[in-house]
């Protein structure tokens, strides 16, 4: 369990600085970068919270919500990496 809430704990930083990030810069595609990296760290979020929320109640019915989360978290994780890997070949295929 505190494997999970220190999962939990982690990405929810990782998210607000990568939001945080996205104001202070002014170049689109770092935006777009940083964007997808935040997308990445709630999707992270949302999986290890279904999962601690799971564990420490294990209800039928916190078992649906848990597994809404973990789909909901994993879709966001998908495409944030896939998206944070894209921007990053194409800010260096650009900046060489």
């Amino acid at each position: 369990m505190l494997i999970f809430a220190l999962a939990i704990l982690i990405s929810i930083v990782m998210y607000i600085y990568y939001k945080v990030m996205i104001l202070r810069t002014k170049d689109y595609l770092v935006q777009v970068y940083f964007n997808s990296k935040a997308r990445f760290f709630l999707g992270t979020f949302l999986i290890a919270f279904g999962i601690n929320q799971y564990l420490a109640y294990q209800f039928a019915f916190v078992l649906i919500i848990s597994i809404i989360f973990i789909l909901l978290g994993g879709y966001q994780s998908y495409h944030g990496f896939k998206a944070a890997r894209h921007y990053n070949k194409e800010w260096k295929r650009l900046n060489e």
